[in-house]
C-alpha cells in the first residue's frame, strides 16, 4: 500500500499493463517524450520503447482508425484523446467502427481498445477542454464507458479496461489528478467489477448518486448535511454504461429520493436516464420526483465563469433540500412548497 496521486495511479496502471503484456501498446499527441500534456505517461516511451509508447500525429480520427487495425491484429490498444473536447474528429471511428465490429462480425472480431480521456472543468481552461462528452457515448451500444473518483479506482480500473475484450472510453477527471490516496497494486483485475458502482458513504434519507469529479463533492455535501441531521447516501457509479442499477435502486427503496449531480448539461444527460431509469424500477418508492443539479445547458463557459457553472456544495445541497421540501432556491423561505 503506498500513498500517491490520482494521476500517478493512472501512470502505474498502464505501467503495469505494458509489463504484463506485450500486446498493450499506447498512442496519443506528446505522450511520448513529453509525457502527454498532464504528464500522466511520463517514463514510458524511455522504459518500453517508441514502439510501444507512440507519439501520433495531430489527428484523431487517424489516432482511432490506426487503433482499430491494431486491435485487429491482436493488440490491445490505448488511446490518449489529449482534451475531451478533442474527441469529436475521432466520434465516427468510435461509434461507427469501434462500438460496432464484434457485433457485425458476430462476436469473430473484438475491439479491445481503451480510449483515456481527460475531462470536465475545475482547472481553468479554455474553450474544448473543458468539457463532459460522455452521454455521446452512453448512447452508443457497444462501448463500455467508466470514470474513477479516487487513485485506487485510477489505478485499478485502467487494468481492467485494458484487460477487456469490450472497448472502453475511460474518462478521467482533470482536476483530480493532483488528489492523493491510498493505492493497493496488489489488487487484481477482478475486484471489484469494473460495472460496479460503489456506496461511499451510508444514508437513510436521500440517495445522491454521482461519478467522477463530483463524487468529493458529494461526500462534502454528506458531511455537510449531517450537521443538520439529513442522512445523504453517497453512490459513485464508477460505470457510466452498464449502469449498475442494481446499488441505485437497492438505496433509493431505502431513502425513498434521489439526487442526481454530473458537471455535463442537464437535457440528453446522464441524469436524465437516470432519473427515468429509477423512476421505472421504484416509482412506488419515490418519496420525491428524482432531482438533477447539473451543469446548464450552454456551451462551456470561459474559465471565469466555470465556478458558477459547475455543480458545487451549496448547489448540491439545494438539490437535497428539494427532494426532502425542505425550502431551497425554487420554493423561497417556505416549507413544503417544492415541485
Amino acid at each position: 500500500m503506498s500513498v500517491t496521486t490520482f494521476g500517478r495511479a493512472i501512470t502505474a496502471g498502464l505501467r503495469r499493463a505494458l509489463d504484463e503484456d506485450p500486446k498493450v501498446v499506447l498512442m496519443g499527441e506528446d505522450i511520448g517524450q513529453l509525457g502527454g500534456v498532464f504528464r500522466i505517461t511520463d517514463g514510458l516511451q524511455k522504459d518500453f520503447g517508441s514502439h510501444r509508447v507512440l507519439d501520433s500525429p495531430l489527428a484523431e480520427a487517424g489516432i482511432m482508425g490506426t487503433a482499430v487495425g491494431l486491435a485487429y491484429r491482436g493488440y490491445r490498444p490505448v488511446v490518449e484523446i489529449q482534451f475531451d473536447g478533442f474527441i469529436y474528429p475521432a466520434f465516427d471511428q468510435i461509434v461507427c467502427q469501434v462500438a460496432k465490429l464484434h457485433y457485425r462480425t458476430q462476436g469473430a472480431v473484438r475491439m479491445p481498445i481503451t480510449v483515456r480521456v481527460p475531462f470536465g472543468g475545475g482547472i481553468g481552461s479554455p474553450e474544448h477542454h473543458s468539457e463532459s462528452p460522455e452521454a455521446y457515448f452512453t448512447h452508443t451500444s457497444g462501448l463500455r464507458v467508466v470514470s474513477p473518483s479516487t487513485p485506487q479506482d485510477a489505478y485499478t480500473m485502467i487494468r481492467q479496461a485494458i484487460a477487456c475484450d469490450d472497448p472502453v472510453l475511460y474518462f478521467e477527471p482533470k482536476r483530480r489528478y493532483h488528489v492523493k490516496g491510498e493505492v493497493d497494486e496488489s489488487v487484481g483485475t477482478g475486484t471489484p467489477d469494473l460495472g460496479a458502482a460503489r456506496v461511499v458513504t451510508e444514508g437513510t434519507d436521500v440517495t445522491l448518486v454521482t461519478y467522477g469529479p463530483l463524487v468529493t463533492t458529494a461526500r462534502d455535501a454528506a458531511l455537510a448535511a449531517s450537521d443538520d441531521g439529513i442522512s445523504i447516501e453517497v453512490i459513485d457509479l464508477r460505470s457510466l454504461a452498464p449502469i449498475d442499477y442494481g446499488t441505485v435502486e437497492a438505496s433509493v427503496r431505502k431513502t425513498g429520493r434521489l439526487v442526481i449531480t454530473h458537471e455535463a448539461a442537464q437535457s440528453g444527460g446522464l441524469g436524465a436516464e437516470l432519473a427515468a431509469g429509477i423512476t421505472e424500477r421504484c416509482f412506488e418508492h419515490l418519496e420525491h420526483a428524482p432531482v438533477r443539479v447539473t451543469g446548464f445547458d450552454i456551451p462551456y463557459p470561459c474559465s471565469k465563469l466555470e465556478s458558477h457553472h459547475l455543480p458545487d456544495l451549496d448547489r448540491i445541497l439545494d438539490g437535497v433540500d428539494r427532494a426532502l421540501r425542505r425550502p431551497n432556491s425554487l420554493t423561497g423561505a417556505t416549507p413544503g412548497g417544492a415541485r
